[in-house]
């Protein structure tokens, strides 16, 4: 197959090189977007997705779905493009109903020519929302992937997203990403901590089968995990730190932390922001040895147009519905995404 990631000439500060010294990079963008109930019009047996209906309570008509679709692809079609000219390589979605939602998609005219494929399980979630992974083949090759299931065996009925784990090479170096979307806060941060602990724990054992069959492996967590960088899920459980000095074997890499302590937010809730979208990164994929891919930056896509301009909600991801109304909107989280970079010689 011919690569064709792109190769940008970029002026870095990298330790050991002038500053004003350009070189070129082969750069490729990975991204992760809660797309905000992205459901389509017909109910799927089993699934609570009653009120996405055209008779349910939110009216979810064709127009309206796609709609949804339109705004979903726009998104997509300009995140990382500043920077790579093909747009994100691979993007790990959450809130989507089933894979012809995804089909309809990568079908939409803003994005059809990257030509996304998907990696899709069903998964146990009461609503029928599961996670998702798509990719651009010209540039991720894929491997191999696989659904995880959450089980807690002290919460009798409880359902929630599978975890995603998907394999796959990037210009001849393997990577794989993990795509979560972990229990909510619905009934309380405090109750439902423990959930996402859980899922956490999860996550963490993938990492370590992982790097148990290869320790230099580079692996990708991301998702909205309904937590942010600073809570005990994510510094204990997953073990992701903010500071890369403060790393311990097998610890990784958030660099959304310094973005969270900062004020940026990818969602906000009463008027106070949280991070609760992450990527996550191995230690495999920090250093300054540019041979091989490393992380470069992690950003928080949070563009004017995504932003909603009046009303009770203004300053807020511009969403689908609001207080119960039809907005129109993109998703109630801003996207998240991260370059990782490979000098070219």
């Amino acid at each position: 197959m011919k690569k064709i990631i792109l190769i940008c000439t970029l002026a870095l500060v990298v330790s050991g090189l002038n500053a004003q010294e350009k070189k070129k990079y082969r750069v490729a963008c990975i991204g992760f977007y809660n797309v905000e109930n992205l459901f389509d019009t017909y109910h799927d047996e089993g699934k609570n997705d009653y009120e996405f209906l055209p008779e349910g309570s939110n009216q979810w008509t064709e127009e309206r779905y796609l709609k949804k679709l339109e705004n979903i692809a726009e998104v997509i079609s300009k995140l990382g493009v500043k920077t790579v000219s093909a747009g994100p390589a691979v993007i790990g979605l959450s809130e989507i109903e089933n894979r012809r939602v995804l089909e309809d998609l990568v079908a939409m005219p803003s994005i059809r020519d990257k030509n996304y494929q998907i990696v899709h399980y069903e998964g146990p979630d009461l609503r029928g929302v599961d996670v998702a992974l798509i990719y651009q083949p010209a540039i991720f090759k894929l491997v191999s992937s696989r659904s995880i299931r959450l089980t807690i065996p002290t919460e009798k009925g409880f359902f929630t997203r599978d975890q995603l784990l998907v394999s796959g090479i990037i210009d001849d170096e393997p990577i794989h990403i993990i795509v979560n979307h972990w229990p909510s806060r619905s009934s309380g941060e405090k109750r439902t901590s423990p959930l996402r602990c859980a899922a956490a724990d999860l996550t963490r054992s993938i990492v370590d089968s992982i790097t148990q069959a290869d320790s230099n492996a580079k692996i990708i967590v991301m998702g909205d995990l309904n937590d942010d960088p600073v809570n005990e899920s994510i510094v204990k459980h997953l073990r992701a730190k903010g500071k890369q000095e403060d790393l311990s074997k097998g610890d990784m890499f958030n660099p959304m932390y310094k973005m969270y302590k900062d004020g940026v937010g990818s969602l906000a809730y009463r008027d106070a922001w949280s991070l609760f979208d992450n990527i996550i990164v191995s230690q495999s994929l920090l250093g300054n040895d540019k041979t091989t891919f490393k992380f470069y930056q992690a950003r928080v896509f949070n563009e004017n147009f995504l932003v909603q301009k009046s009303g009770a909600f203004k300053g807020y991801p511009w969403r689908t519905y609001a207080g119960g109304a039809y907005q129109g909107g993109y998703a109630d989280h801003f996207p998240v995404y991260m370059y990782i970079i490979k000098e070219v010689k």
